[in-house]
Parts: C-alpha cells; sequence; structure tokens
C-alpha cells in the first residue's frame, strides 16, 4: 500500500469510529506496525489534520474534520463509474476488491451533489464472456509481473495437450472473452500469450528476469492485438 493510501485509510477509520482507536489497532487493520502509525499519525498532526491523541493512549478524529471535496466534472464521475464496473470483466477478485474500495474513497470526498452521478449513475456496463482461471491465484500473477519473478505453468493448448513452461510474465491483457498473460517462454524461447483459464497449475519461483529496462514490454507490446492467441 503506498503512503498516501495510508494516511487516507487512517482518516476514514478515525472519522468512523465511535471512540478511541489504538495504533495496534491501526496497525491491525492497515497491516503495518504500530511504529509505522506513530509516524503516520504525526505526519497528519504536522498537516494540520486535527487527531488528538498520542502513541500509548490511542487516537480520536475530531468532530467536524472532512477532506477537501475532489473537484470532478460529471463526465470524469461517470468515467469513474463506468470504469469500476467494467473491472467486474476481469474475473480478478482482488481487482474487484480494490475498484469498489476506489468507489468507496472518491464517493466519501465527492461534493454531495456528485455523489449520486457516482453511486447510482444511469450506465449499464455488460459481465463479459471471460471464463474465469481456477488453477492460478490473478494477483500472484501480477504481483510476478510488478515483481519480475519467473513463473512455473502447467498448460494446456487449444487442443487439450499439456506441457510445462517456466514463462516470465510481462503484461496481462484484458479482452471481454478471455483473459492473457503475455510473457516471455523458456520452453520456446519466444514470447507468447498464454489463456488463464487453460493454466492447469501455477507457482511463482524465486528466481528473477531482467525487464531491460522495459524493452521485454515494449517489444511485447508491438506485436498484434487485433485478436487474442495462446
Amino acid at each position: 500500500m503506498r503512503r498516501s493510501d495510508r494516511l487516507f485509510d487512517i482518516i476514514q477509520i478515525l472519522r468512523g469510529s465511535p471512540g478511541v482507536v489504538t495504533a495496534a489497532m491501526l496497525a491491525a487493520r492497515l497491516e503495518v506496525t504500530p511504529r509505522t502509525i506513530y509516524r503516520d499519525v504525526a505526519t497528519l498532526q504536522a498537516r494540520r489534520v486535527p487527531i488528538d491523541g498520542e502513541a500509548g493512549v490511542g487516537y480520536v478524529l475530531r468532530k467536524g474534520f472532512d477532506l477537501p471535496p475532489l473537484m470532478f466534472s460529471i463526465d470524469e464521475v461517470e468515467a469513474i463509474a463506468v470504469g469500476a464496473r467494467m473491472v467486474r470483466r476481469l474475473r480478478d477478485p482482488k481487482l474487484q476488491e480494490a475498484a469498489e474500495t476506489v468507489l468507496a474513497k472518491v464517493t466519501t470526498v465527492l461534493p454531495e451533489a456528485l455523489r449520486t452521478s457516482l453511486v447510482s449513475s444511469p450506465i449499464f456496463v455488460s459481465e463479459g464472456d471471460a471464463v474465469t482461471a481456477e488453477a492460478v491465484d490473478m494477483a500472484e500473477l501480477r504481483a510476478a509481473i510488478r515483481d519480475s519473478r519467473k513463473f512455473h505453468i502447467a498448460y494446456a493448448d487449444e487442443k487439450g495437450r499439456r506441457s510445462n513452461r517456466t514463462i516470465w510474465p510481462i503484461a496481462m491483457a484484458y479482452y471481454v472473452d478471455v483473459t492473457l498473460v503475455g510473457a516471455w517462454c523458456e520452453l520456446r524461447a519466444d514470447y507468447r500469450n498464454f489463456r488463464v483459464e487453460r493454466i492447469q497449475s501455477s507457482k511463482v519461483l524465486d528466481e528473477h528476469f531482467d525487464q531491460d529496462n522495459g524493452r521485454l514490454f515494449r517489444e511485447w507490446s508491438a506485436l498484434p492485438k487485433e485478436r487474442p492467441a495462446g
């Protein structure tokens, strides 16, 4: 979690609490150490956020404090609503959860006149046709991309032929009807796109690969993307 997000969450937790919240409680909620909470609260207090209390006692947010409203146009608000709903197509539970959290955060700080447009925007987004991946954790796969970690998969092609591969996951490609992971395949010594629903087992390896200052992503991005392949 970025520190800016954590500072925002501390304010939200304190705002919603009926009483004193200890550093240990905040640390447990945000999955950090109490020492980190002490530093974060000190930062918020230095920024004139009216938090009363101290380490070892607990914290409360004085009544009446509110974050400044975000200045969005109605089109921007509807874009946020559409984007969050489209995430439901991705069959990625963690991303879906994150989208709902974003909506909740934005709704909290929007001016009252725009909140209805975000929460009940009159826009329908279809669920899409992508198949849910059963044998790969999508959050784990995205983390491997961020961390440049090699990934071992057992994969079945369109004819059901199974192969074991070590891949270097580079990017996710989300289509309405299929989700792909773009990767360098050690078995084929070339770029390949793998349909996530055809992955039969997977494991993140300890070994890292070199992104070469983004070269792998640039070369993969230059490949045709008109039709899903894998």
